[in-house]
């Protein structure tokens, strides 16, 4: 009790300490303590790589002054004894909203102006925004922080997309804000979330997020050369705060490829918050080279007990509860740098558990403590003053007594800058640990942990678990328990001393009311320690199971990668789509990735053979108007967002490019939605199930960019009904309005003279100048007949008109105008622009020497394309041959693609279908789906993988189940609803 009461004068006296001397004082004397404070005989970490035994740590007015075995000790210093003790640095978070209250969200309705005068046009883009404007310390919060081990915080608003400077805040409750503030300016912050304070409406999306982020870059530097009359405040503290570490909230591992993305083409790297899940494409995010703030927010097991409930959760949710708490240890593995945070915990007390549980799963506890200190002082630039206990660093240590990693390690003290937090009163007696007792006949073990302040008791007589309770005041123990019998409801009360630190020593009372001498003899340290170790040494050796990773890391994903095979099938019916016809009996031999050959009696001396008897070869269908395999479809915030592309939004995991492998699709256009006249690009990719986004694109894809005519853009059925154009008329303005800006751009690109840099009128100028295709969303004749008439007077032709139902009306200008129709095989009716589609639409267009595609708008429809195409045979009396081409041959003429894709021909990319019948047949299978040589969907392999993912699946369910009866804390199955994306989507 002396030494704490000399550490609370010590802090009384160095309060002074942390007022600015030019600070007016009210409270009497200033009294400046200038005493040295040393901590004795500890184990000090001095950094995660440094460990001193019996060592000394002398502090003064708030700094290291010396650390070591040998330190000089001088006069006027207080002594503080932590035999038994060990000493770390505190830890830093450097991505917290600390003292930042919430953001409220502004009013309702859209907005499609700025609502700030003399800033960028865009509300969201805020980097002039000052944490320190609206910064309030928050005693409560930094208490629950120091609990955790954290001495300092850096601060962020969590508002916008450009989000302004961040501030590192020291986390101590004794000083003012002129101590507290280590650094008021230390990180530019980034996302990709709007700001919730405004209303504009744009960007709706996150490819929208990624095109107002390069535009932003760009604006900055023609803003940086004076180029520019008018002052922009936003311009001017974005192109100021460029020399600062620029963190970037991503939240999960594709957005972080995303963000990565932008930053790259800027030559920024970011410092990239992540989202926990970098483990499924750990090679994919080492190539970025960006240091990785990372969350530990693990998922909490299901309940599982509802078997028919259970049976609803997707492999890939139950995958992420068993993998995340391995993801720390695979970045460690993989030479990620990578520092921790305590940001997305719903409550920040599972930080620690999840740190432990993390170290569990294989994280060493040399990284772990870098992740903590040493790391995030570098990133923050402060490694002189912050994250070790090197001469001239902050006072900001921890006081514990042992290993700070290990679950029954307390956390005594906490002091940031020299001025302690007390945790828990370290001069009180630690009486944790198992005693062993016999009374009243039966024996007992007695086990006590917890806070020496409130230690909690565990009781066991034989396999029984008796119900406790338990008090310690002043050296004195107080328990009251049942009876080992428990067909009594009788307890028993025990008053005992603690005073020498191995036993407990004094009186217990019967439940008859006799008295008996007490006396609990605790284990031996020895003993405990050995036990504990052999224990650990079982627990090392059973590492934690973790479910496989597979690409992509959801069901029917790979577990190896597939490769490229020369591939040689035997007398299969080959649906050539050339002039050869259909050829009865015929090889195809597939090598490198090409059709190498097509004939009858061929040999390949290096070839896996396939007897394709009775089995029918074509092209891979091709689906030009497809909306799966994206993380967001429209950007519907402006009347035109050509800025925006799809390939910034490509997801691999979405396990409809499986299903359409399994319906013979390999390729298809993701379109832009119809939210507004003139959309985003297209991104036209191959369906290689399983590897990464940016490999899905073919390489030296053609230039795709959707626009759209009719209800959806004149926003006939929205709530608000407030942007332009609200007409058909209107439409027909915007394209005018927008070529001829672009015209003029182009112009004056083209003169020679500085320009500035406009992402949107670039893509619209590759439109006039023959760069760019449109696939225009379209229906209504009238409309048809506009777009093209409009095109003609910019001097360049539709590529094609999708949906165009009432393509049978005007077919004979669209064959003028050179323009290809996509069309649905059947539907009609769905909306009042659609009353007039009849099913021979298709026939009537292709009769009239249209290019015709059938294509799906839909991914279940886009799964059965080939009966699709079957449907015009029916409708029209197109023949079988002509119909197939709507699916392979037509769509990729439309996409510019047939000298590589849509016909069997020699040179031609291997991407073909094995199909089980005919391939219009309803009874037809895709048996086997190749994409340039790689086998990507086997109906034999999924058979297995089906078994697999059972297996799995139920391995893990017993996991979790496991984990509910160890008591541990489970959530609720909810069942999610895939949303099917198409046109009229507006996400």
């Amino acid at each position: 009790m002396i030494k704490f009461h000399l550490r609370l004068l010590m802090l009384m006296c160095s309060f002074s300490l942390f007022a600015q001397d030019y600070f007016p004082s009210n409270s009497g004397v200033i009294a400046n303590n200038k005493n040295y404070t040393a901590f004795t005989n500890a184990t000090i970490h001095v950094s995660p790589t440094e460990v001193i035994e019996n060592g000394t740590l002398l502090i003064k007015e708030g700094k290291v002054v010396s650390v070591g075995k040998s330190v000089s000790i001088p006069k006027n210093t207080t002594s503080i004894d932590l035999s038994g003790k060990s000493i770390y640095p505190s830890f830093i978070d450097m991505y917290t909203t600390f003292g930042v209250k919430k953001p409220k969200r502004g009013g309702s309705g859209p907005q499609y102006g700025p609502g700030r005068s003399g800033f960028y046009w865009n509300d969201h883009i805020m980097p002039e925004q000052d944490v320190m404007a609206s910064f309030k310390y928050d005693a409560k919060s930094a208490t629950e922080m120091h609990k955790l081990g954290f001495g300092v915080v850096n601060t962020h608003m969590p508002d916008g997309i450009v989000r302004g400077t961040g501030a590192l805040i020291a986390l101590n409750n004794n000083a003012d804000n002129s101590m507290r503030v280590v650094d008021g300016e230390t990180t530019q912050h980034l996302s990709f979330s709007k700001s919730v304070t405004s209303r504009q409406s744009y960007p709706s999306s996150i490819m929208g997020s990624m095109a107002l982020l390069r535009q932003m870059y760009d604006d900055a530097k023609w803003y940086a050369g004076g180029n520019v009359d008018t002052k922009d405040l936003a311009l001017e503290a974005l192109n100021g705060n460029t020399d600062l570490p620029q963190i970037f909230e991503a939240g999960s591992r594709a957005n972080l490829m995303r963000a990565d993305k932008v930053g790259d083409a800027f030559n920024i790297q970011y410092t990239i918050v992540g989202g926990g899940d970098e483990y499924e494409r750990i090679s994919e995010v080492k190539a970025t080279n960006a240091t990785i703030i990372l969350p530990i927010n693990f998922q909490l097991a299901y309940d599982v007990d509802n078997a028919f409930l259970a049976r609803t959760l997707s492999l890939s949710d139950m995958r992420s509860w068993n993998q995340e708490p391995h993801n720390p240890r695979l970045l460690e593995e993989n030479g990620i740098t990578f520092a921790l945070t305590t940001h997305g915990l719903k409550s920040k007390k599972s930080f620690s558990s999840n740190l432990i549980k993390a170290i569990e799963s294989g994280l060493s506890k040399q990284k772990a403590l870098e992740a903590l200190t040493t790391i995030p002082a570098g990133l923050l630039g402060k490694s002189d003053v912050l994250g070790t206990l090197k001469t001239g660093s902050y006072a900001n240590f921890l006081i514990t007594n042992g290993d700070i990693f290990e679950k029954k390690t307390k956390l005594y003290e906490n002091w940031v800058q020299g001025v302690p937090h007390v945790l828990a009163d370290m001069n009180i007696r630690d009486i944790d640990g198992d005693y062993n007792f016999k009374l009243a006949g039966n024996d007992y073990k007695l086990s006590i942990s917890g806070s020496t302040s409130k230690p909690s008791a565990k009781l066991e007589s034989g396999e029984k678990s008796l119900g406790t309770k338990m008090s310690y005041t002043d050296d004195w123990v107080n328990l009251t328990f049942k009876t080992a019998d428990s067909t009594k409801k009788e307890y028993i009360r025990v008053v005992a001393n603690a005073a020498n630190g191995s036993s407990l020593n004094g009186k217990a009372t019967l439940p008859n009311g006799n008295d008996l001498s007490f006396y609990a003899n605790k284990a031996k340290k020895e003993d405990a320690e050995k036990s504990a170790d052999k224990k650990k040494e079982e627990e090392e050796s059973k590492e934690p199971y973790m479910s496989p990773i597979t690409y992509p890391n959801i069901a029917y994903g790979f577990t190896e990668k597939p490769k490229i095979e020369t591939l040689l099938f035997k007398n299969a019916t080959i649906w050539t789509n050339e002039s050869d016809g259909i050829l009865e009996n015929t090889d195809i031999l597939i090598k490198n990735g090409k059709i190498s050959k097509i004939g009858k009696n061929l040999s390949a001396g290096n070839a896996k053979v396939i007897d394709a008897t009775g089995k029918h070869i074509t092209a891979g269908i091709i689906d030009e108007h497809s909306h799966l395999a994206a993380a967001s479809i429209n950007e519907g915030g402006q009347n035109s967002s050509a800025e925006v592309t799809i390939e910034d939004v490509l997801d691999d995991e979405d396990v409809d490019i499986y299903r359409n492998l399994a319906g013979g699709v390999t390729s298809i256009q993701i379109l832009h939605g119809s939210a507004n006249p003139i959309g985003g690009r297209s991104a036209i990719i191959k369906l290689k199930w399983g590897e990464p986004a940016e490999d899905l694109i073919y390489d030296n894809s053609p230039k795709f960019i959707k626009f759209a005519l009719g209800e959806n853009v004149k926003q006939s059925r929205s709530q608000f009904n407030a942007r332009f154009p609200q007409s058909r008329m209107g439409v027909e303005q915007v394209f005018m309005d927008y070529f001829s800006r672009a015209k003029a751009y182009d112009e004056a690109k083209k003169s020679g003279k500085p320009y500035r840099k406009d992402t949107e009128m670039e893509v619209l100028a590759e439109i006039i100048n023959k760069e760019r295709f449109i696939s225009c969303h379209s229906y209504v004749q009238s409309e048809i007949n506009m777009l093209m008439k409009v095109a003609e007077k910019f001097d360049f032709k539709i590529n094609t008109f999708t949906h165009i139902l009432e393509g049978y009306k005007v077919a004979d200008k669209m064959k003028a105008h050179g323009v290809g129709g996509s069309t649905f095989s059947d539907w009609w009716a769905y909306k009042y622009e659609v009353n007039d589609a009849i099913p021979y639409n298709a026939a009537i267009m292709h009769n009239a020497g249209v290019v015709v595609a059938i294509n799906s708008d839909d991914a279940e429809m886009s799964r059965r394309l080939n009966q699709e195409a079957a449907k015009s045979v029916k409708y029209g009396g197109v023949s079988e041959e002509d119909a197939w081409k709507f699916v392979t041959l037509n769509p990729a003429k439309l996409l510019h693609l047939d000298d590589r894709v849509g016909s069997l021909k020699v040179g031609k990319d291997a991407d073909i279908v094995v199909w089980t019948d005919h391939p219009l047949s309803i009874y037809a299978k895709a048996e086997k789906t190749i994409i340039e040589g790689v086998t990507y969907f086997d109906l034999e392999k999924d058979k297995q993988m089906r078994e697999s993912i059972k297996k799995e699946k139920n391995e893990l369910t017993n996991l979790m189940l496991q984990d509910k009866n160890k008591g541990l804390k489970t959530q609720p199955v909810k069942k999610k609803e895939k949303v099917l994306l198409h046109c009229d989507s507006m996400d």
